[in-house]
C-alpha cells in the first residue's frame, strides 16, 4: 500500500547511523544456535518485565513534576579530577588500579593490561545529538589522551553503554574488542574491523595477552532502534590477569546466578556494580543499592572481600531518583555489610588495595536527601522459576 511504504520510508530516514546495525548472515545463524535464545529473542536467566509496571500516568506525573525533575539534576557544576597521561603513566604499585570515567565507564589497569569498560564520551546517550539525556559533568579526559588501551569491553548494546561516537574514535588502531553476541554488527558498521572482534555468548571467554575476558549472565535487555528485536546479548563481565580478578555489572537486575559467577570466577579484588536508575517501576532490570551490594556479596561467596566501585550514576538523569541518592544509598549499604567501598571523583584513579576514595564529593552539589532507602528498602526480588520474558516495549532506562 502506499501509504505503508511512506510510513517505513519515513522510519528508515530516521535511522540515524548511530542506531547501528541488525545481526544478518552468519552472525544471525550463531545467535540462533545459542542456548540463551529461544522463541525468536535472547532470554534471561531469570523471568523480568522489560517495560515499566505500573500505571503510565502515574509515572508520568512524578517523573516530569517540576520539584522531582530538579532533584533528579545536582545543584551545581559537578568537579571532575582532570586525569591526565601523568596519572596513568607510572603503572599501579599493586598492578590493580581503576579510574571511573563517570556513569559504567572504568578504565582497569590490571597485571600490565589497560581495560576500557562501556566507554561512553558522547555528550548525549541518544541516536540524535539534539535530544535524549545530556551529560551532567564532561569527560574527565578526552579520548584522545587517554593513551593505549588493549581490550574495550561493551556490556550491551543501550545508547548509554555503547556511543557511536566514542566507538568510531577508538576504531583505528589495533585495540580489541570484546562484546556480547550480535553486538559485533554495530562496530562493523561504524568502522570496526572483523578480526579485532572476540563476540561472545554467556561463560564464553577470550583470551588478549595474559588476560582471560568471560561474558557472564545479566539480568537485562537490549536495543538500539525503533524495532527493538531482541536479537542482541547483554552480559556482565570477569577479567582476570596472573594476579587479580575484576567483576563488571553492565546493566542488570538482581538475580542468584550471581553466586554461580563468583564460585567460577571469583573471588575478586574489584567489583564495579551498577546501583544507579533504578525504579519501582523496572525492579527487574536495574539494582537499587541495596540489591548491589547483595550482589557483590554473592560473588565474593557470602562475605565481604575486595572492594565494592557503585558505578551507573551521576552523569545521565535517567530514573526518579534523586542525583545524589545512590551514592549516599551505597554508603549506607557498605557499612551496613562492613564492606569497603570506593566513590572516586569522576577521573580519579585509586588503588584497590591502598586507601580508598570514601570522601562525599557529592554533598555540596546535591539537593537535601530524606534517606527513604533507610525506612524502607526494597528487597530483591525473588526469583522465578522460568525464563520466559514479558513482552517488550521499553527505551532503555
Amino acid at each position: 500500500m502506499p501509504g505503508s511504504r511512506s510510513l517505513r520510508s519515513g522510519l528508515r530516514s530516521l535511522r540515524t547511523p548511530a542506531f547501528g546495525a541488525d545481526p544478518a548472515g552468519a552472525r544471525m545463524e550463531r545467535i540462533r544456535r545459542s542456548p540463551q535464545f529461544a522463541d525468536g529473542i535472547f532470554q534471561n536467566p531469570v523471568a523480568a518485565q522489560r517495560r515499566p509496571s505500573g500505571s503510565m500516568a502515574e509515572f508520568a506525573k512524578i517523573y516530569f513534576r517540576k520539584d522531582e525533575r530538579v532533584r533528579r539534576a545536582p545543584a551545581a557544576a559537578i568537579p571532575v579530577h582532570p586525569t591526565t597521561l601523568k596519572d596513568l603513566s607510572v603503572p599501579p604499585a599493586s598492578g590493580l588500579r581503576l579510574t571511573w570515567m563517570g556513569h559504567s565507564s572504568v578504565l582497569a589497569e590490571i597485571d600490565g593490561h589497560r581495560v576500557l569498560f562501556d566507554p561512553v564520551w558522547g555528550q548525549r546517550c541518544s541516536p540524535f545529538p539534539f535530544a535524549g539525556p545530556k551529560r551532567l559533568h564532561p569527560a574527565p579526559v578526552p579520548l584522545a589522551s587517554l593513551g593505549p588501551v588493549d581490550v574495550i569491553v561493551i556490556s550491551h548494546d543501550h545508547y548509554d553503554h555503547l556511543d557511536m561516537p566514542t566507538i568510531k574514535a577508538l576504531a583505528d588502531g589495533d585495540t580489541v574488542f570484546a562484546v556480547p553476541l550480535g553486538v559485533g554488527a554495530h562496530l562493523e558498521h561504524w568502522g570496526v574491523s572483523p578480526d579485532r572482534l572476540h563476540e561472545l555468548d554467556w561463560n564464553e571467554t577470550a583470551r588478549v595477552g595474559g588476560l582471560s575476558l568471560t561474558a557472564t549472565p545479566a539480568r537485562h535487555f537490549c536495543g538500539r532502534g525503533l524495532r527493538n528485536q531482541q536479537h542482541t546479548l547483554w552480559a556482565s563481565w570477569a577479567v582476570a590477569g596472573e594476579r587479580h580478578r575484576i567483576y563488571h555489572s553492565g546493566d542488570t537486575g538482581y538475580f542468584p546466578g550471581f553466586k554461580d559467577v563468583g564460585a567460577e570466577h571469583g573471588p575478586f579484588d574489584a567489583t564495579m556494580i551498577q546501583i544507579g536508575a533504578y525504579s519501582e517501576y523496572w525492579p527487574d532490570i536495574h539494582m537499587t543499592p541495596a540489591e548491589g551490594m547483595r550482589a557483590h556479596l554473592d560473588l565474593q561467596g557470602g562475605t565481604p572481600h575486595g572492594i565494592f566501585l557503585p558505578i551507573h550514576w551521576g552523569t545521565f538523569n535517567l530514573a526518579p531518583h534523586p542525583w545524589a541518592e545512590p551514592a549516599e544509598w551505597s554508603l549506607d549499604a557498605a557499612g551496613d555489610a562492613d564492606q569497603p567501598v570506593a566513590l572516586p571523583l569522576p577521573g580519579a584513579p585509586f588503588e584497590p588495595a591502598g586507601p580508598l576514595p570514601t570522601d562525599p564529593w557529592w554533598r555540596p552539589f546535591s539537593h537535601p536527601l530524606d534517606r527513604t532507602w533507610r525506612e524502607s528498602p526494597r528487597p530483591a526480588p525473588a526469583p522465578a522459576a522460568t525464563r520466559a520474558e514479558a513482552p517488550d516495549l521499553a527505551a532503555e532506562r
